[in-house]
């Protein structure tokens, strides 16, 4: 038997600028936020000898802070949180290539990502991989990201991703290799490919390669445990700051193995956490030059909106949906669940509330399709395996009812004001810019396809301005769950 060593290994994923804590339920019981979730980091640092943190994607996007300083403010606090390591997330690439390189630069921790390329030139974007030693130990990470989820590559022709998940495990086996003489403790992947992914990627890996975990993103899965893939663990902790991951673990360097492993989701909040005071004052000092210029109020609902979930009709969905379809005059106005990023809003609307919510500021673009394309890209979105969290989802504007068997896996039923669809007929329909580039992931039609008929019209540059500019002119409003989007 070889010597044996306890580590602990903290990790976050899908953080989205959750800078601020919130007030919930019994007064005084705050929830989540980075003052927080640093103090509960400072004392495991404190009270463990071998502690790893690491962050699993998506750092940035999500807030009105991080969304005014283009995830500078983010970097800046990460720093303060102090990671071992981080892997890139799809939304690392929101604000452009270029400004996610001069982000890179910003971060005082090593950035990994084993499979984004320079396509002209087939040399590597990112440092792949890092080994930290910890404790006389070796620990190799590598970062992997697949095309999947790399939907703002397709933007940039300059850039390519391995397409497969089996190109991604070569690539793991290609690094692993490189240390087959050199004796690597234990072997870590921070992947942002969702938990189905990682799960399927870990089927892939050979056992020779020695690949102990995956911490992942993506899907926002919480989990009760971990799921165990040929011996590999695999784990990812839910959505924001309001939970860390934890896992405590024996690792014997003969072996190169985990001998002994418990995992745990650690609520971050003021019961279970001391805040980071000197934190909380450097965000604070982000937060007040954003309140300022983002307090103004905007709209007033009738009673507060919500968005729980991504993958079935919601209140805000509707109204959004709602706003963008009165506005265009399009017979469907398909809006990205996931561009409506908080899960509720309301009753009094403040710039900064809107904008955080909806932070992408995104074109829409008319599109004519005939009734069996419609048709084909209501079953495309409204697919089982497009709500698995890895998918792209929609919301509809009012009028539209579509029923999806789930027996029959297929559109049973389109109505459009309560007309049936007519496979022959045309139809308008409307995207943001995201999903036009990325129609196939979601809709199942071709950027081709989306043109057959007509040519396709920029009906406006920015999304997020027509629903401002509608919610400032509708106050009062309300909106619910109608059956626009229903399942049997």
């Amino acid at each position: 038997m070889g010597i044996r060593k306890r580590f602990t290994i903290l990790h976050s994923n899908d953080m989205h600028g959750d800078f601020l804590a919130e007030m919930r339920g019994e007064e005084g019981h705050l929830i989540g936020g980075l003052s927080l979730l640093s103090g509960y980091i400072n004392e495991v640092r404190s009270e463990e000898k071998n502690v790893i943190y690491c962050i699993a994607g998506d750092m940035v996007q999500g807030s009105i802070i991080d969304a005014e300083y283009k995830g500078i403010s983010t970097m800046e606090i990460m720093n303060y949180l102090s990671p071992d390591v981080a892997s890139l997330g799809n939304h690392e690439f929101d604000y452009g290539l270029p400004h996610l390189l001069f982000l890179e630069k910003i971060a005082n921790f090593p950035i990994v990502n084993a499979n984004l390329y320079i396509t002209q030139y087939n040399k590597r974007l990112f440092q792949p991989y890092i080994v930290k030693n910890v404790d006389g130990f070796d620990i190799l990470f590598i970062g992997i990201i697949t095309e999947k989820v790399m939907d703002m590559l397709k933007t940039d022709n300059m850039l390519s991703s391995f397409i497969t998940l089996q190109e991604a495990a070569s690539e793991v086996g290609k690094i692993c290799n490189a240390y087959k003489n050199d004796d690597i403790d234990l072997t870590i992947l921070l992947t942002h490919i969702g938990f189905e992914s990682d799960k399927e990627l870990a089927s892939l890996l050979d056992p020779a390669w020695g690949v102990d975990m995956i911490i992942g993103g993506h899907s926002h899965t919480v989990l009760e445990q971990p799921a165990i893939v040929k011996n590999i663990l695999i784990a990812q902790a839910g959505v924001g700051t309001e939970q860390i991951g934890r896992f405590d673990i024996t690792v014997d360097d003969d072996t190169n193995s985990i001998v002994d492993w418990t995992w745990k989701l650690v609520p971050i909040d003021n019961i279970h956490c001391q805040p980071d005071e000197k934190l909380t004052a450097f965000i604070d000092g982000f937060k007040d030059i954003v309140d300022k210029k983002y307090g103004s109020i905007i709209s007033k609902f009738a009673r507060t909106l919500t968005h729980p979930e991504r993958t079935r009709e919601t209140e805000l969905g509707n109204l959004f949906a709602d706003a963008i379809q009165e506005t265009t005059g399009v017979d469907v106005a398909f809006v990205g669940s996931g561009s409506i990023r908080k899960t509720e809003l309301g009753p009094i609307v403040t710039l900064g509330d809107y904008l955080a919510l909806f932070p992408y500021d995104d074109s829409i673009t008319r599109f004519t399709v005939t009734g069996a394309q419609l048709k084909h890209a209501f079953a495309g979105f409204m697919r089982p395996e497009n709500r698995n969290g890895e998918g792209e989802y929609y919301q509809v504007n009012k009028g539209v009812k579509a029923v999806y068997d789930l027996a029959k896996h297929e559109v049973v039923s389109l109505a459009l004001n309560g007309v049936p669809i007519d496979d022959s007929s045309r139809y308008s329909i409307c995207l943001q810019g995201y999903h036009y580039k990325n129609s196939t992931v979601g809709l199942q039609l071709t950027n081709e396809e989306l043109a057959q008929l007509e040519q396709p019209r920029l009906l406006a540059t920015s999304g997020r301005d027509v629903v401002e500019e509608y919610l400032r002119n509708h106050q009062n409003v309300n909106a619910e769950v109608e059956g626009r989007l229903q399942y049997l």
